[in-house]
């Protein structure tokens, strides 16, 4: 056989990718699972932006290699959506560079600063993808834990206290996923300082900001983010295009120029007919955010029972696409969820996977129909 790579070593594959496989075979044996564990928006996006897509592919050069930087028309409505939504001015030739899908970002940023050795800064809760990166090309992680008396924001008092001389990368995520956690503008303006004290690269990863929340917020607003802050967002889930892949990220034309390195050896640029589609999407107006979060606040209501049913705590001042849910003492998260698939047949995410700091905790998705939903309630009652 042949060896596979170190790297290989420190990490597992992905929760979702392992647990779904137990999920399909109870789907497979006549099980009628309810997934209520993963954001993958159920909605269709705008028509006009599904129409962008196909009058896309009659086009001549639809099917030809892309930019590996985006149609220019595409960073400039990505200038404008940022510019009309967080009021940032951003140069659409420099401080732009769609993805494919935000996700793809992480490992981009990660390759372009990091070497073997270097400390990265991680929440606890927090994506998992961001661990599991930084292991892969070397670095380490360095937990910073985050917990509901702090509403789950970071302690920078704390931080400063430890050693911070080999971290070179600090990830965020607010509106924060799991647990639906809000930043402050003065949060912002605090991290853009640590960042400058201590020579870090902070990244605000930014999916969640139009997802039942009424203030949207950019780091990059805050003055001098851009010399030592990164932004990544996505359409997955504001605009319910999650398998078609669009994200970007946003910063310094520097810092913009040196990720291209990574990415344009990496791919060969988005295919045409989804950058019209994009940029379709980033010209919705505002009453496309009220009528999808209309729909995701039913939801919601619903959430909360069913949280009720199981005798979990919540706060319903959260934000984002999932309701982060307390459970009720002694309880262990990935028992509780294995007890409730197996027993009702209704599959949730437990707390651990976003890290230590997620233990006791469970995370429901909102991307299912109210009848899905209702249905949830009726076998937990």
């Amino acid at each position: 056989m042949i060896e596979v790579a170190k790297r290989l070593h420190s990490v597992e594959e992905y929760y979702f990718s392992k647990k779904l496989r137990e999920v399909n075979k109870l789907i497979a044996s006549g099980k009628p699972i309810i997934n209520l564990a993963i954001g993958s928006p159920d909605l269709q996006p705008p028509q006009k932006v599904i129409k962008a897509l196909t009058d896309g592919l009659q086009k001549p050069n639809a099917h030809k290699y892309q930019s590996y930087q985006g149609l220019p028309e595409l960073r400039e409505a990505i200038t404008s959506f940022y510019k009309m939504h967080f009021s940032v001015n951003l140069n659409a030739n420099t401080e732009v560079l769609p993805l494919m899908g935000s996700k793809e970002g992480i490992m981009h940023i990660s390759m372009t600063y990091l070497n073997e050795g270097d400390e990265v800064l991680i929440p606890n809760p927090g994506y998992p993808t961001y661990q599991s990166v930084t292991k892969l090309v070397g670095a380490n992680p360095l937990f910073y834990e985050l917990d509901a008396a702090n509403n789950w924001l970071p302690d920078l008092k704390s931080l400063e206290k430890t050693d911070l001389t080999k971290v070179k990368l600090m990830w965020i995520n607010y509106p924060h996923m799991p647990t639906g956690a809000k930043s402050t503008k003065y949060l912002f303006e605090e991290l853009v300082v640590f960042a400058k004290r201590h020579n870090i690269l902070i990244v605000n990863d930014n999916p969640y900001s139009f997802i039942l929340n009424d203030s949207p917020q950019s780091i990059l607003s805050v003055k001098g983010a851009k010399e030592v802050c990164l932004e990544l967002n996505s359409l997955s889930k504001t605009f319910n295009m999650a398998g078609w892949r669009v994200g970007m990220v946003l910063g310094d034309g520097i810092h913009i120029n040196n990720i291209l390195k990574v990415k344009t050896n990496m791919d060969s640029g988005m295919f045409y007919g989804i950058q019209r589609g994009a940029i379709e999407a980033l010209k919705c107006s505002k009453m496309w955010f009220s009528t999808l979060n209309s729909v995701y606040q039913q939801r919601r209501k619903l959430v909360w029972q069913l949280a009720d049913a199981l005798n979990c705590t919540y706060n319903k001042n959260a934000t984002g696409l999932f309701v982060w849910a307390k459970l009720p003492a002694n309880v262990t998260s990935e028992e509780f969820i294995d007890l409730i698939l197996k027993e009702n047949h209704i599959f949730i995410t437990p707390g651990t996977i976003f890290g230590s700091q997620g233990e006791g905790y469970i995370r429901f998705s909102l991307c299912a129909s109210n009848e899905v939903l209702e249905e949830a309630i009726t076998r937990l009652r």
